[in-house]
């Protein structure tokens, strides 16, 4: 094994020059992903979770430059679902296997507190067997407490980038990477099961931006951690860069895996966007978890945070069934399960 990769599986870290090395390179690609593989299978086996994604708003406050959603994207049909919408999606899902559900949406001030209360009790009430994750953006401390005492068990928010710099170039100054961090800490004091994450690959991202990233996870020592290739999208100031590396997003899922052993890291769709078996090869670097769209098929392509996505015309069992040929096919198992980090 890589002498550099043997390091980082005994020591769970390396210094800031050790990291920038090994992600600059593939030459130690092979032993990566075999020790990462190893470590998952340590501690969750061949198992993936499975998460059904609910997209249910693309409106958004927010004017992120890479972002296809983005406020004055003026291209973009936008869509709210319901509360009918939203619960009978659970219900599909439930019949389906699935037993956490993942409610993302732009930052929509329509759905007010009371509002998605009221959704996140209902789903609890209606599958008390099943978790509810929440990925809705920067709110208030009251507003996380709220959605919490409502029965929500995750939260997803990733920081996208740890640096001042680079953030202050992927975002305009009304937003405020001080206050997305704190926003993560917030919900870590709730209790929360937290999620952070970045672009792999994003406009004028630099090698020292990425392990800046690596130790903010460090600190914050999240339940999961996403991570995707920037894709482009044309109608964003981005439009005309290039999309993140394959070989780059995989290296440093292989690298969370050991950083974070126990943490649950999903199989990105974008991965699967930007390579076929993009999903597949996540799984094998260390990835445990992937989240199928459960969204109404008429609304997916308006949900897009990037172009070329993928699985926009089916069903949820077609999705469903597909998925799971896809990763048993590549060595491992979806389980139905709400798929609780394992504490270390």
């Amino acid at each position: 094994m890589s002498l550099i990769v043997k390091k980082l599986t005994m020591d769970k870290t390396l210094n800031d020059e050790e990291m920038a090395s090994l992600l600059e390179t593939d030459c130690s690609d092979s032993f990566l992903f075999e020790a990462a593989d190893y470590v998952r299978r340590q501690i969750y086996g061949t198992d993936v979770y499975i998460r059904g994604l609910i997209e249910f708003t693309n409106y958004c406050k927010n004017n992120c430059y890479y972002c296809g959603i983005r406020r004055d994207n003026q291209g973009l049909a936008r869509y709210r679902l319901s509360r009918e919408e939203i619960l009978a999606c659970c219900d599909e899902g439930h019949k389906l296997g699935f037993r956490t559900f993942v409610l993302q949406g732009g930052e929509d001030p329509w759905f007010t507190d009371e509002i998605m209360c009221a959704i996140v009790s209902e789903i609890k009430s209606k599958f008390p067997d099943s978790a509810v994750t929440l990925s809705l953006g920067e709110r208030s401390f009251d507003s996380y407490k709220a959605l919490f005492d409502a029965g929500a068990d995750r939260y997803l928010l990733r920081h996208e980038t740890a640096s001042d710099e680079h953030y202050r170039k992927l975002h305009p100054e009304s937003m405020d990477l001080q206050n997305r961090k704190e926003c993560l800490w917030n919900l870590k004091k709730i209790g929360y099961q937290v999620g952070s994450g970045f672009m792999v690959g994003s406009p004028y991202q630099k090698t020292e931006n990425l392990v800046q990233d690596l130790r903010f996870l460090q600190e914050l020592k999240p339940a999961m951690i996403g991570i995707g290739p920037y894709i482009t999208h044309k109608d964003t100031p981005f439009g005309s860069f290039e999309s993140g590396s394959l070989k780059l997003t995989l290296r440093l899922v292989a690298i969370l895996r050991l950083m974070f052993p126990y943490a649950l890291i999903p199989a990105t769709t974008a991965l699967g966007t930007i390579a076929e078996d993009g999903r597949e090869l996540g799984l094998k670097a260390g990835a445990n978890v992937v989240m199928p769209n459960l969204s109404p098929v008429q609304f997916r392509r308006q949900y897009s945070l990037y172009e070329g996505k993928i699985c926009m015309g089916e069903e949820a069992a077609e999705c469903r069934a597909c998925l799971e040929r896809r990763i048993n096919f590549a060595g491992y198992q979806t389980v139905v399960a709400r798929g609780d980090v394992k504490i270390e």
